[in-house]
């Protein structure tokens, strides 16, 4: 198959009377990125091998196969599976058919000068950015928590270094934080403030540890929400490999690790382990209080969709009515004041309104993922039934605010 040597370009020709704000913005990591900065004594454990001629990732161990190729050197292009993610794949074409000739690596994927002339292009002014291959960390190392604490730590490093976290006010890379170990996290996120960090990375998905996983509201992360809560940062619950993955394969697919675009298995279409994966995290995020202790902390839900959103407020209107006494205050009204939701284009966001307050939606391309959208404006056609002043706080000052500390 050939491949794309440059990403075309469509003219974005529609102009808006506010600046644009993308939640969700994402860079491809080099094969520099995890080991720059990580102290020699780790680089067994986190190594780029050839198997067989392709080039996989060597974690603690093991070959994974959770990133089919880890380089990046080819991906596929931007939004090219829209139309599988929107259900309207008629032809019953696999994700591959539907990705059609892989395109090189292209500068604006890694260099934050390329990626804002991008931006300029697509009518955006400011964008999140995440990484793609560090979802790999905490669902592969295991109990490995010194591991998982430098691979964490050289990846902000070498975010640092090549982008910033705070690129010309308008590209804002997130500080990843693993929660593992809580002194750990404490002295990652005081160098991550230290450095300009905006906005925090959290996995949302029990917190991994020596003596198995436990929830982000155990008093024993107290001190790390306390730093958070005063410091006026937000934190962000991007999607990543939970570990939810295994109920999938408890019904039998045969697989050892969550591989990203397997969708060989229209059982894996009808589960939703990422709905399931944020819808625990909130839960337990405010059925432990953590919400509660610190009120000033902003949450926003990153790339995991909404539509577990009713539901889990669903279970919030009856744990309330059967244990009130567990509660400071109704966790319907807790998650409407503290947590913010940025659903997919595909999603039916008049029916989210129903249940998250416009004020609390964000709006998230996911550029330059397969599963985005090219052309991040594209995202008005799915709030065409919302007022100018709520497409306005959708499109831009809902996150605008969040980065300006607006609580």
């Amino acid at each position: 198959m050939a491949v794309t040597a440059v990403l075309e370009r469509a003219p974005e020709t529609r102009t808006l009377p506010y600046a644009v704000y993308d939640g969700d913005g994402h860079l491809y990591e080099t094969m520099d990125t995890f080991r720059r900065h990580l102290p020699k004594q780790y680089h067994k454990d986190f190594q780029y091998v050839q198997v067989e001629g392709r080039t996989k990732l060597a974690i603690n161990g093991h070959i994974s196969e959770y990133i089919p190729n880890p380089t990046f050197e080819v991906v596929a292009a931007p939004g090219s599976h829209e139309i599988w993610y929107r259900g309207e794949n008629a032809d019953g074409k696999s994700l591959r058919e539907l990705t059609g000739d892989p395109l090189a690596y292209q500068p604006e994927f890694g260099e934050p000068e390329s990626r804002l002339k991008l931006l300029d292009e697509q009518g955006v002014h400011a964008q999140l950015i995440f990484p793609t291959l560090a979802s790999i960390i905490e669902g592969h190392m295991g109990n490995n928590v010194a591991l998982m604490a430098a691979l964490v730590h050289s990846l902000n490093a070498w975010v640092l270094d090549e982008w910033s976290f705070n690129y010309k006010n308008r590209l804002f890379p997130c500080a990843y934080i693993s929660l593992a170990d809580a002194d750990l996290a404490c002295a990652e996120l005081e160098w991550a403030l230290k450095n300009g960090a905006k906005h925090i990375l959290i996995r949302p998905a029990p917190v991994p540890g020596i003596f198995g996983p436990r929830s982000p509201g155990l008093p024993e992360f107290d001190k790390f929400w306390g730093m958070v809560n005063e410091s006026n940062i937000f934190v962000v619950l991007h999607v990543s490999d939970s570990g939810y993955d295994q109920i999938y394969r408890w019904w039998g697919s045969g697989s050892k690790e969550m591989v990203a675009f397997d969708r060989s298995d229209p059982l894996k279409a009808c589960m939703d382990t990422q709905g399931r994966s944020i819808a625990d995290t909130i839960a337990a995020l405010i059925a432990h209080g953590v919400m509660d202790r610190f009120p000033n902390i902003r949450w926003m839900s990153a790339e995991n969709g909404s539509i577990w959103v009713p539901h889990l407020m669903k279970m919030f209107k009856r744990a309330h009515g059967q244990m009130p006494q567990a509660f400071k205050r109704h966790p319907i009204d807790t998650f409407k004041e503290s947590v913010f939701v940025e659903p997919y284009y595909e999603e039916d966001l008049n029916e989210l309104r129903e249940f998250v307050p416009v004020e609390r939606l964000v709006f998230g391309s996911d550029w330059p993922h397969a599963e985005g959208l090219s052309m991040p404006l594209d995202f008005l056609n799915e709030v065409k039934d919302f007022t100018p002043s709520e497409q306005e706080m959708f499109m831009s000052s809902n996150l605008k605010g969040l980065l300006d500390g607006k609580r």
